[in-house]
C-alpha cells in the first residue's frame, strides 16, 4: 500500500518538527553568581592573612532606620527563640546584647555572619532557615538593644530596658536654687 505524497511529506515534516523541539540546546551560563552572592561575608575574625591588607567593607543595614522593621525584628527574636540563650539582651546561656562589648563585633555584617554561620560553643546557624531580609531585622532590632541605631527609630525596647538612655530619659537636673528657700516662703 502506498501512501499519498501529501501524507508522507506531511509525516515527514511532523517527525522533522518533533525531533527539532525533543533536542533542545543546553543553557550554560558562564559568568553566574554564586549562591551566597549578596550575603555579607565582609566579616574578618582574625586580622592575618596572607598578602596585602584586605580592603574593610562596610555594610549598611536597609532596617536599621525603620521603626516597623525594627518592631518585625523584636517578634523574629522571640520567634525563633533567640531569647531562648539570650533573654531579652541581658544574656544568660548566650552572651549579652545590651552592653557594648561584642565578641564577634556590633557592626550589622558582624551580626549578620554571626546568625547566618553560627559561632563556636553553641550559636547555631540559621543559613537557610531565615530569609536575608528577615536576618537584616533581627539585626536591627539587637543593634537596638544596645542604642545602635538611628536616634529616629523609635527604640522596639521600654526606655528602662535600654543600656544607653536617650537624652530625654537623662537624671533630673537639680534646680538652681536648691536648699533655698521659695520666693512665697522668704516673705514670711
Amino acid at each position: 500500500m502506498r501512501l499519498p505524497g501529501s501524507i508522507l511529506t506531511g509525516l515527514c515534516a511532523m517527525v522533522v518538527a518533533l525531533a527539532l523541539a525533543s533536542c533542545e540546546r543546553e543553557q550554560r551560563q558562564f559568568r553566574a553568581a554564586p549562591p551566597a552572592a549578596g550575603r555579607a561575608h565582609a566579616v574578618t575574625l582574625s586580622e592575618l592573612q596572607p598578602g596585602a591588607q584586605a580592603p574593610i567593607i562596610h555594610v549598611k543595614n536597609p532596617y536599621e532606620e525603620s521603626a516597623y522593621a525594627i518592631s518585625e525584628g523584636k517578634r523574629l527574636y522571640e520567634w525563633f527563640n533567640c531569647v531562648g540563650c539570650h533573654f531579652h539582651g541581658g544574656g544568660g546561656i548566650g552572651p549579652a546584647l545590651m552592653d557594648d562589648q561584642w565578641i564577634y563585633g556590633s557592626a550589622p555584617e558582624n551580626i549578620f555572619a554571626t546568625i547566618v554561620e553560627g559561632r563556636p560553643n553553641g550559636m547555631p546557624s540559621f543559613r537557610g532557615k531565615i530569609p536575608d531580609a528577615q536576618i537584616w531585622q533581627i539585626v536591627a532590632y539587637v543593634r537596638s538593644m544596645s542604642g545602635l541605631v538611628a536616634k529616629g527609630a523609635a527604640p522596639a525596647r521600654s526606655d528602662h530596658m535600654n543600656a544607653k538612655p536617650p537624652e530625654q530619659s537623662k537624671q533630673a537636673e537639680q534646680p538652681k536654687h536648691a536648699g533655698e528657700p521659695k520666693p512665697s516662703e522668704q516673705s514670711q
